[in-house]
């Protein structure tokens, strides 16, 4: 089986550019920046652990959410937020965004990834110089450089922030639409999501819609409802949904996502350390539910985790057979946001290789 997973082609839907960064690179960009940190960068990134919310949110959840920490978590820890406003305060040229884009494809080869998609932040006032165009530029010679050397593929996602205002969301797909990339097919709505209802932009989200943009969004992940899963689908138009995990909480809901096989893009490992079990456990029961589950790795160089971990664990902790392994890694396909005739090729390739497994 771990030679099977090893091997089994993959396509990687929902990762942050930012959670890709190597805790090595970390560490050089950093010292080269003279960053002031509270500890050394390896040791930083070694405690990572995000820290749950007010455990009142959760008190009487399906699945039951753990309320204290977990055995093992570091004395001092360090959010995965804050981890990244250090990463992106490290990164000051164009060549460092080529280059940890390049890197993140590279892992993602070392994982049998044949085809990449990652969002990406807005850029920071220290790099305004770049200005978007500039910065998705420097992002797409980094994809460019691995198609070339890994014979991969590769898209882009522009995160909004559903921390700030609709009026801000507008303004960052205003700026999407205005400068139209071939690498920039999508829009991805992060950050915590209990920080911003979905409806607070559908306005960003039907000008992307408009613009052809695809549209996806983190949901039914931090908010213990499922509603907001709906809203995502129904009002801003997404074609396929981050996390999820709490759709579980309606029945109806999930009887609808499971007609409709609805894409949700799932990762047992997360920065906050004490739900990685409740993670686990909402997945086994959103796959024994029929809902089309595709694993990912989301932050895979901060938790760390990669995308062939995800798989190991649904094989070996949650005994999905290799059957559904493989049936995960084509809904892949069917999920990204390749142009019809790239995607109708990569589903043969994947079908060619399965087959040679």
């Amino acid at each position: 089986m771990s030679d099977f997973i090893r091997d089994l082609p993959k396509v990687e839907l929902h990762c942050h550019l930012i959670g890709t960064v190597r805790a090595g690179t970390f560490a050089e960009l950093a010292r080269r920046a003279g960053l002031d940190l509270p500890a050394e960068p390896e040791r930083i990134y070694a405690d990572i652990n995000s820290l749950p919310p007010d455990p009142a949110l959760y008190r009487n959840t399906r699945i039951p959410v753990p309320q204290g920490r977990a055995a093992g978590e570091p004395e001092v820890s360090y959010s995965l937020f804050q981890v990244s406003a250090w990463v992106i305060a490290a990164l000051r040229t164009a060549d460092d965004l080529t280059r940890i884009v390049y890197e993140a494809f590279e892992d993602a080869h070392h994982n049998g990834v044949r085809h990449l998609e990652m969002s990406f932040d807005e850029v920071p006032e220290h790099l305004a110089g770049l200005g978007y165009r500039g910065s998705v530029q420097a992002y797409a010679e980094g994809i460019r450089m691995a198609e070339r050397d890994f014979g991969m593929s590769g898209r882009l996602l522009a995160a909004v922030d559903r921390s700030r205002s609709g009026e801000e969301a507008v303004a960052r797909v205003r700026t999407v639409v205005d400068n139209p990339h071939e690498y920039v097919v999508g829009i991805g709505l992060d950050n915590l999501e209990t920080a911003g209802p979905p409806e607070r932009f559908a306005e960003a989200y039907r000008l992307a819609g408009q613009a052809g943009l695809r549209r996806t969004a983190h949901s039914s992940e931090h908010a213990p409802i499922a509603a907001n899963t709906i809203t995502c689908l129904d009002e801003l138009g997404c074609d396929r949904i981050d996390h999820g995990y709490f759709v579980l909480e309606d029945d109806a809901v999930v009887a609808r996502l499971r007609a409709e096989q609805t894409p949700f893009l799932v990762a047992s490992t997360t920065s906050r350390r004490s739900w990685r079990p409740w993670r686990k456990a909402s997945i086994g029961a959103m796959i024994e539910a029929g809902l089309n589950v595709i694993p990912c790795s989301d932050d895979p160089g901060m938790f760390p985790t990669s995308l062939t971990a995800e798989y190991r664990i649904l094989a070996e902790d949650l005994g999905v057979a290799r059957e559904r392994l493989t049936a995960m890694a084509l809904a892949g396909v069917d999920a990204c946001w390749l142009p019809d005739a790239e995607k109708a090729a990569l589903r043969s390739r994947f079908e060619r290789e399965i087959a040679a497994l």
